[in-house]
């Protein structure tokens, strides 16, 4: 293979902006490409690459290769400036008087990816997602540029050594290999992967090589005669046409292979591509290929009536031809075959040339074809951990999808074994949020039916319906799934808000603290700064849910009030018998609260009661609004090493028989079971769990671990 070379032919400035004219009619942006020539190698001049060859020949194999997927100047440019910033002595600021801020942004843009050290582990892919987004929410053409650059570094990767050359190609195939297919840039996607495959796999590689170079005589000769009589029967009937031989690539032949497909056995290594000047000739053409070559079942597929979401239209049929031999035919118009060539790169030259048949239908559905990327921005801005982006950007965007549409026809691109409530949650959240019932072909379904490919769907609201706890294991995409658990997470944060504010508001009143005395935007400033916190909402919540006191808020304005300040308390003893500090008392007695059962490591209060010691309750404990103003601050005591009682409500998805499992679970925890029991049994079981922790870490994982189980919806803690 020429891409293999170790010798690359060497390239001018001359032929890259002769090939660029081709499609670039304008000459002031063929000056700018020349331009970017004469800085990019006045500023690498004297460095070299490590295949021995002067730099500047990488930036320019780089432009040639955007040229051939048919980009903008600017583009151009910018590829031939990519690395200038990175590795030469020039700034922004010298860069943007040059070129001005486009070129630059997207130089910019390439050199933010380059600065990450790519890798398929978790930690580094997911740094790697997020520099691709970083680049994709400002332009897409810096991930075309980084292509181009990835493909060029590919066929010179003989000059690493073997170690790197394996790491270089498995990031080719598993990382930029799937998005070039998803820009629909095929040039770029199979050239990557196998060059990919002939370093991973080398064996394989030149073994498939050799068996293709075996049989070339043979698949030519019948290619030769299937292209002279289909030739003639378009002919016949008048249908301009041009037709190439379509050859398979050699990763695409390891693919079948891998699945246990014998070499004999792969049909498609002949194919023919037929290129005619209108749509309608497409059907045309195909009809008359069926009167005269038998089809293979099942092997039809109609990508013009059904685009794919990268742009790629085609029709696809597989037929018996000469001698018996199995072709596979595509046939597409012209227009047609340059955006499967070239993907979205080509469409900035469409949209600066106009001309192009295709180019307003282009411009018009840009937005919708640029699913991908606005999949993964959509997923950036999910509240979610780096492991469930990982896993959403491989397992939901660079993986297998299915295409359902709405009853208008508009494609909605979903991960494999979505449900109609992420095909909901696809087109709008509210339209999610709403959501009652789904008709899938004509036919109502449950909300947890498996969607399938062109499955036509319809999505039932009412304005008044809110979501349900039981739809986040419903769903197939964690974006959606995330979007489900926000609109809970939101819920309880006004809930936690409102406690928060109305204990400090008591608090204040037990101090006798005016609230305009205390609530000035200086008070508030310094508030949130020594919390380090946005605003007072937030202050409110961690009083909420029991992260900070309301007497620790005020005492950040008030400092004179040691009694109320944790830190404050005088320890008079630290012994091991005793788990609950008092403020400047030896000895009392002290006991937890039944209500609210706390444990080591909650954010607690006491009550002093009459004639039984002191209560200790949490914070949080909805008890402590109806009692007496007689409370006082407590510490836990960090020496002590005991067991805590608590209790947890564990709601079933069902109202199955769970005990033994519940038991099972809590065992693996290293938890002490003191009883368990179910509290109701309608239409699903809610089971009382009292166990013994150690703290609210254990306590914690513990509810991670029970929330695992399939047939639990949620665990909480218990207030009676």
């Amino acid at each position: 293979m020429s891409s293999l070379s170790k010798a690359e032919k060497e390239i001018t400035i001359e032929e890259i902006l002769s090939k660029a004219r081709t499609y670039i009619d304008d000459e002031e942006q063929i000056q700018v490409i020349e331009k970017a020539y004469q800085f990019a190698k006045q500023k690498h001049d004297g460095q070299f690459r490590k295949s021995g060859e002067p730099y500047i020949y990488h930036p320019m194999h780089v432009a040639l290769i955007l040229i051939s997927v048919y980009a903008d100047y600017e583009t151009i440019s910018a590829g031939l400036l990519h690395d200038v910033l990175e590795d030469c002595d020039c700034d922004q600021e010298e860069m943007k008087e040059a070129f001005g801020p486009n070129i630059t942004k997207l130089v910019q843009g390439v050199t933010k990816l380059s600065k990450i050290h790519f890798s398929t582990e978790n930690e580094y892919l997911i740094d790697y997602y997020k520099k691709i987004i970083v680049g994709m929410s400002e332009d897409v053409r810096v991930i075309i540029i980084k292509l181009a650059d990835r493909l060029h570094n590919m066929r010179t990767l003989w000059a690493i050594p073997e170690d790197r050359q394996k790491v270089k190609a498995h990031e080719a195939l598993e990382i930029l290999a799937p998005i070039a297919h998803h820009l629909g840039i095929h040039k770029i996607k199979s050239e990557l992967e196998d060059l990919s495959l002939r370093y991973l796999k080398p064996d394989v590689f030149y073994d498939i090589a050799e068996k293709l170079n075996k049989t070339k005589l043979e698949r030519d000769k019948a290619v030769y005669d299937m292209q002279i009589d289909v030739s003639n029967l378009l002919t016949e009937h008048h249908i301009p046409h041009e037709i190439k031989g379509r050859a398979k690539s050699i990763y695409s032949i390891y693919n079948k292979l891998d699945k246990g497909k014998k070499f004999s056995d792969i049909y498609d290594l002949l194919g023919l591509r037929i290129l005619v000047d209108t749509e309608q000739e497409c059907y045309l053409a195909l009809g008359l290929i069926h009167s005269k070559f038998r089809p293979l079942p099942k092997r039809f597929k109609d990508y013009i009536a059904m685009p794919k979401p990268n742009m790629y239209q085609s029709l696809h049929t597989t037929v018996f031809g000469i001698d018996g031999y199995l072709f596979e035919i595509q046939i597409r118009t012209y227009d047609m075959d340059e955006v499967a060539e070239n993907g979205i790169a080509s469409h900035w030259a469409y949209k600066e040339n106009g001309g192009s048949k295709v180019a307003a239908t282009l411009q018009s559905t840009t937005e919708q074809k640029l699913q991908f990327f606005k999949s993964i921005i959509d997923l950036s801005h999910d509240k979610m951990s780096s492991e469930d982006f990982v896993n959403s950007v491989k397992d939901e965007v660079l993986n297998n999808n299915i295409y359902c549409f709405t009853p208008k026809g508009d494609v909605i691109e979903l991960p494999l074994g979505a449900t109609p409530l992420d095909f909901a949650y696809k087109i709008h959240t509210k339209v999610g949020e709403t959501t009652v019932g789904a008709i899938v072909n004509n036919n109502i379904v449950p909300l947890d039916y498996e969607l399938k490919d062109n499955d036509i769907v319809k999505i039932n609201t009412n304005k008044n319906s809110k979501p349900s706890k039981e739809w986040i294991n419903m769903v197939k995409s964690t974006a959606t799934r995330n979007k489900i658990k926000a609109f809970f997470t939101k819920n309880d944060r006004e809930i936690y808000i409102e406690r928060g504010k109305y204990a400090l508001e008591k608090d204040l009143r037990k101090r006798k603290i005016s609230y305009g005395e205390f609530f000035t935007n200086d008070n508030e400033k310094t508030i949130c700064d020594t919390l380090k916190m946005d605003d007072m909402d937030e202050v409110y919540l961690s009083i909420g849910n029991g992260k900070v006191t309301s007497n620790g808020v005020i005492n950040i304005i008030y400092k004179t009030e040691e009694a109320y300040t944790p830190k404050n308390i005088k320890v008079t003893s630290k012994s091991k018998d005793v788990d609950i500090i008092v403020n400047g008392i030896d000895r009392i007695k002290v006991n937890l609260a039944n209500c609210c059962n706390p444990v080591f490591g909650d954010s607690i209060v006491g009550y002093i009661t009459k004639g039984n010691g002191i209560t200790v309750h949490r914070m949080n404990c909805h008890n402590l609004e109806m009692l007496e103003d007689r409370t006082v601050e407590v510490l836990w005591n960090t020496n002590v090493d005991k067991r805590y009682l608590t209790c947890l409500l564990v709601y079933m998805n069902d109202n199955d028989n769970h005990m033994l499992d519940m038991i099972q679970t809590v065992s693996t925890m290293n938890v002490s079971v003191d009883g368990i029991k179910i509290v109701d049994k309608e239409e699903r079981a809610i089971y009382e769990l009292s166990c013994y922790v150690t703290g609210l870490e254990q306590l914690e994982k513990l509810i991670v671990a029970i929330e695992k189980n399939s047939f639990v919806e949620k665990a909480e803690r218990a207030f009676r």
